[in-house]
This record gives structure tokens, C-alpha cells and sequence, in this order.
């Protein structure tokens, strides 16, 4: 062996690349590299990027940069919104303590942190409560919000409690009642598809006078006809399983009443907000003492091993849940089980069933009249039977991993073992997506694992829908670990991407152009005056309100010429300017000239998510100016076209900025 030469032996990474392969030593890998995961692809990209070429992948970067810094500043102007609104804390109730000792169970240490945490919220600060409270099925969630609801209705304020279906409502609905039964003052009402068209006029009219103080029910609560007397309080239970629409009008309600958020698997996008700090959360991790682990057993499906399964739980005297995930063979599995097992009844629920009905078969069953309830996921949530502990999934492929997760919960609920059996069609057939959920669910069969499923199936599925209706896309370009370090880079620069905006009257516009309406234009139009001075109102408030208004314009006498076409671009140069914070637009010679107050690096993310290369090129920041050379000095007209055209390319980016 030659002199200085290392006895101990290199290891190296192979890395294919769309044209050869890369070398590595696995120390300066586990530097270099990330674990690249993709949520609706197979194991390999579909295509693999050249090592000669490095633009396909910095184009996904930069991509994924954009993606990113456009949702953190959704989040901080919700966030910020948030900061801003006051409210006065609520007084610390005397009364709470006996509230507190009719809990039936003595509560644990997780749990008791979780109430502290909530008290805290609500009595000691001055804006709204916007909090998750993370704990699995059973772990006393319920609690948590109870005591909550009983602070604000104390102080006189309505609750609102929503839950995604009408089962869980109920629920909810009968132990709010039994907890609170001792306060004949508070009054409680269910809104809910159960009601008639007369009964529900009645309750919404409770609700706007304040003759209600908590309403339970499920999204028909986010309705626009629901009027609220004094709203103080919105708690959300499985905020994962409402539609995006409803998820945005929860989100709007953050900005102004308590928020708290029950989940028992958060959804990626909550889950993240709590890790990166934007949102208080508080994790029950530890199973009450009473509480005995699920077994799970997860196989291929066989007619013996499901008849073995119902018999050994109806011979114990208990229920059984048999779970499909689509409506279509409810009726078969019925047939093949009252054959099976002639003495014990069974029924059928699902969500299309009318509500009358479907609401008397849960009652039968949890009154254990009927023994196997065969359903859909409607029992996902909320449905708390101490009676059924053995749940039967079928075709769990088709189930997503928190669903799974959820359905298993619904058993284990008192101190009887529990059994969740979990099948399967022939494996040949799965997706490697369904595998990985397979193993997932077989990995976590603890209890209490509710919040590293959550991130595992982050891991499997992907962000899906982060904020509002954004999907995957530029997020899965860069995969998850990459997406993490860029996400938690964004934010700790997120000072820099702060813009403040001038107000509209500030700013200048020193172009000389003054626009003459034709006598034949005056005429045509109904009152000029007072719409032009409309036009200069909406465009005072702000952009939506000018477009409005331009549209609104339109759609009444046509197209506008062109002398009212240059006074409406002035407008909207004025409107766009403020928003940029630009006070000041004036010329000098070929030079345009903007006054700003805008950092050097907002103008760099601008430019950089400039569309045009015209206006890009020609812009240069001198610190406390935006200032571009034309090639020419421009008459009036074309000066303002060419002013108009630019702010629009330049406003375009506003959405990756934090508009303080």
C-alpha cells in the first residue's frame, strides 16, 4: 500500500441521471442528497434530469420557491389579520372548578396541560384563540372543548360547534346536553337535515336573537343565512373532512372569534402550521389508564375469517361495525351475514339514506338493538359505542390512512380488548400507494399515534391541499425534505418580504395627460359626474372595487373610448402604485421615475416573477427609487401605456409579498 494512502475503504453512491451516472462518497452524500418523495407517482420520477444540464431541475426549484413563498404569505396575512383584531379576555370563572369536577374521569397529564393551555388562550390574552388540539380517538378532546365552551357562554357569548357529519353532530349534541343539564339557562340547539323546513326557521331565528347560546350542527352552520347574535367561540372537530370551500369560511372566521380545533389525525396543512409555530397546538399523546390497544390484523380477505370474527364478538355479547367504502354491496354483505347469522340483527346505514331513517338505525344500534351494522365511512367520526369492539374494514386499499385510522378508533372505547380487521383483495392488485398505507397502518398500532400517522401520511400522500385549493404540484417538484428546508428558510426571512403599502390619495402621478370626454360620450352616459366620481371612490377602496367598476361600466354603455379608457388607466396606475408602495411617478427627459419605500430585495422577488423581459430589463433600484431609461422620450398617451403595462407586470407578484 503506498505511503499516506488510507487503510479504511471509501464507500460510494451510484446516482443515475437522465445521461450517465454520478459518483459520490457517501459522507458527502448524506450531505448533498435529499430523500425525494412524490405523492401520486411511482418509486422513479418520469423522467430523470441530465447532469450536463442543470436548468430542468433549477426551473423546479425555483418553482417550488414561488409555491412556497406565496403560501407562507397567505398564511401570515391571515396571521397578521388575526394579531390585529382585539378582543377583551375573558374573565376567570369562579364556576369552572365545579364545571370541571363533574368530568368523570380523572384526566391526564397531557390533557390537563391541554385545559391550562385553552384557559390561557382565552382569559389571559387579547387576540382571538386559534388553537389545535391534537389527540387520538378516546383521549378526551371533548373535554378540552367543553371547558372552553362553558368559559364564553359564561361571559355571555354564542358557541358555534361543527362537525362534519350529522352522526357526529348528534353526538356532540347529546353530551353538550348532558354536561350542561345542570344549567337549565344555557340553551342548546342541533341544526341539522333531521329538522323540518319550519323547525329549522324557528332555530335560525333563535340564533340571530341570541336565545341560543351553543348551536351544534354541521356545514349548513357556515351558511350565509346563519345570523349570529354574539358569536365568541367556533369549535371545529375534524377540520380534515370538510370540503374546501367551507375549510376558507372556517379560515375567515379565525380572524375574528376563538377558533379551536379538535383532530385526532391533523391534516398535512394543520399538522404543518402547528410545526412551523403559526398556530398553538396542544398534543394528548397519553391513553387514559381504562383504555386497552387496539388488535389489528390486516390480511386478504376470506368469508371464514369474517364469520370467525362477528362470532367471537356477538358470543361476548358485543357489536360489530362492517365497514365498505362505497354504498354499491351493502346489500350483498347484508344477505350474506343474516344468512350467516339468522339470530342477530342487522342493518344497513349510509349518507344517502333519508335522514329520519338513518338516524333511527344509529339509535337502534347504540341502544344494542341491532348487533352488525353494516355501513359506509359515515361512522368515521364521532359514533362512540362502548358495546361494538370489533370493527371489519373490507377493501381497505380504497381507504385513505387518517380515514383508517379514524374507523379503527370506533372501537376500544371501554375497558373490553378490541379487535380492528383490517382485508384486503389479492395483493398482486394494489397500488404501491396502497401498500405503503397497509404498512403504515400496520406500524402505528399503538394507541396514540394519531399525530406521527399524520406525518407519515404526509410522507405517503403528499401535501394535497395545503392552503385553499392549491394541490401538489410545484410543492411535490422539490419532494418533501427539500420542501421543508425551503419552507422553514421562507420563513425565517419572512421580515423581508414585507411591503407597506401608501395610502391611494398620497400618491403622485406627474404625467401630462389630462383626458377630454367627448360632448357625444357625455350625453350618452346617465350622470357623468357622479360616476366619475364613483370611479375615483372604488378605486380610493381598493383593486377589486375598480374592477367592479370598470366591469359594471361596461356592461351598461359598452366599451369606453379612449379619452375615458386614459382616465380609467390613471386611475389604475394611482390604484396599483399604492399597493406597491410607490408614492410618486413622475419623468424626467427618456428617464420614468418611482418614488418607493420598498426594500432592495421585495424589488428582486418583483423582478424576478416578472412575466415580461421589456420591463424587467430596463428597471433599476437605487434605494429609494425605481427609475427605467426608455429608449425614447414617449408622448403623453404611450407614456402612461407604458406605465400602466409595467406596474401591472410588477403587481402581478403581490401575492409573495406580506402586505403589512
Amino acid at each position: 500500500m503506498p505511503a499516506g494512502q488510507s487503510a479504511e475503504p471509501v464507500e460510494y453512491v451510484f446516482i443515475e441521471y437522465g445521461d450517465g451516472m454520478a459518483k459520490l462518497p457517501v459522507k458527502q452524500a448524506a450531505k448533498m442528497l435529499y430523500r425525494y418523495n412524490l405523492p401520486s407517482e411511482s418509486k422513479k420520477p418520469r423522467t430523470l434530469s441530465k447532469l450536463n444540464d442543470t436548468s430542468a431541475w433549477e426551473k423546479r426549484r425555483t418553482k417550488g420557491k414561488i409555491a412556497i413563498q406565496k403560501m407562507v404569505v397567505d398564511l401570515m396575512e391571515l396571521y397578521l389579520h388575526r394579531l390585529k383584531q382585539k378582543r377583551p379576555p375573558y374573565p376567570k370563572n369562579p364556576a369552572m372548578a365545579e364545571f370541571a369536577s363533574h368530568f368523570p374521569y380523572k384526566p391526564t397529564l397531557d390533557q390537563k396541560q391541554a385545559f391550562i393551555d385553552v384557559e390561557r388562550d382565552l382569559t389571559e390574552r387579547e387576540t382571538p384563540m386559534d388553537r389545535l388540539i391534537c389527540g387520538d380517538v378516546g383521549f378526551g378532546k371533548t373535554e378540552v372543548a367543553l371547558r372552553a365552551i362553558f368559559c364564553v357562554v359564561s361571559a355571555g357569548k354564542q358557541v358555534m360547534v361543527l362537525a362534519p357529519t350529522i352522526v357526529l353532530a348528534k353526538q356532540h349534541s347529546d353530551v353538550i346536553s348532558e354536561r350542561f343539564s345542570r344549567y337549565p339557562h344555557i340553551k342548546i340547539g342541533l341544526l341539522s337535515r333531521f329538522q323540518t323546513k319550519s323547525e329549522k326557521e324557528e332555530y335560525l331565528k333563535m340564533i340571530k336573537h341570541g336565545q341560543l347560546d351553543i348551536i351544534v350542527g354541521t356545514h349548513a352552520l357556515l351558511g350565509n343565512r346563519v345570523v349570529y347574535n354574539n358569536l365568541g367561540l367556533l369549535v371545529v372537530d375534524e377540520e380534515q373532512r370538510f370540503g374546501v370551500k367551507q375549510k376558507e369560511k372556517i379560515a375567515s372566521f379565525k380572524t375574528s372569534v376563538d377558533v379551536l380545533t379538535l383532530s385526532a389525525t391533523p391534516i398535512p396543512r394543520t399538522l404543518y402550521l402547528a410545526l412551523t409555530g403559526f398556530r398553538d397546538a396542544s398534543l394528548i399523546s397519553t391513553p387514559p389508564p381504562e383504555r386497552v390497544p387496539i388488535k389489528t390484523h390486516l390480511s386478504s380477505y376470506s368469508e371464514s375469517k369474517v364469520l370467525s370474527a362477528i362470532q367471537f364478538e356477538l358470543d361476548r355479547g358485543g357489536q360489530v361495525f362492517y365497514v365498505l367504502p362505497r354504498i354499491k354491496g351493502l346489500e350483498e354483505v347484508m344477505e350474506f351475514l343474516e344468512q350467516s347469522f339468522p339470530d342477530a340483527p342487522v342493518a344497513i346505514a349510509h349518507g344517502k339514506q333519508h335522514s329520519k331513517q338513518l338516524e333511527d338505525t344509529m339509535e337502534k344500534f347504540a341502544a344494542g338493538d341491532i348487533k352488525i351494522l353494516i355501513c359506509t365511512n359515515i361512522v368515521e367520526s364521532g359514533l362512540d359505542i362502548q358495546n361494538a369492539n370489533t370493527i371489519i374494514i373490507q377493501d381497505v386499499q380504497q381507504f385513505g390512512l387518517a380515514q383508517l385510522y379514524q374507523l379503527r378508533g370506533r372501537v376500544g372505547r371501554a375497558d373490553k380488548e378490541a379487535y380492528a380487521y383490517l382485508f384486503y383483495p389479492d395483493k398482486s392488485l394494489l397500488s404501491d400507494q396502497a401498500l405503503e398505507r397497509l404498512a403504515a397502518i400496520e406500524e402505528y398500532q399503538d394507541l396514540g399515534q394519531g399525530f406521527q400517522l399524520a406525518e407519515r401520511d404526509m410522507g405517503i400522500r403528499g401535501f394535497g391541499n395545503i392552503f385553499g385549493e392549491q394541490q401538489t404540484g410545484d410543492i411535490g417538484n422539490v419532494g418533501i425534505d427539500l420542501f421543508f428546508e425551503m419552507l422553514f428558510e421562507s420563513l425565517s426571512k419572512v421580515d423581508e418580504h414585507r411591503l407597506v403599502p401608501v395610502p391611494y390619495e398620497n400618491v403622485q402621478l406627474d404625467i401630462n395627460i389630462t383626458p377630454h370626454l367627448s360632448s357625444e360620450y357625455i350625453n350618452y352616459l346617465e350622470n357623468p359626474i357622479e360616476l366619475i366620481n364613483e370611479a375615483e371612490k372604488a378605486a380610493e377602496k381598493d383593486m377589486w372595487s375598480l374592477m367592479q367598476f370598470t366591469e359594471h361600466l361596461r356592461r351598461h354603455y359598452g366599451k369606453e373610448p379612449r379619452s375615458m379608457e386614459i382616465l380609467l388607466k390613471k386611475l389604475y396606475a394611482r390604484r396599483m402604485a399604492a399597493d406597491l408602495g410607490i408614492n410618486k411617478i413622475y419623468t424626467y427627459g427618456k428617464m420614468v421615475i418611482m418614488r418607493t419605500n420598498m426594500s432592495k430585495k421585495v424589488f428582486k422577488i418583483m423582478t424576478e416573477s416578472m412575466t415580461s423581459d421589456i420591463h424587467r430589463n430596463c428597471l433599476v433600484f437605487t434605494g429609494k427609487e425605481i427609475k427605467a431609461e426608455l429608449l425614447l422620450e414617449l408622448p403623453g398617451e404611450q407614456l402612461l401605456n407604458w406605465i400602466f403595462q409595467c406596474l401591472a407586470d410588477l403587481y402581478a407578484s403581490l401575492p409573495a409579498l406580506v402586505k403589512y
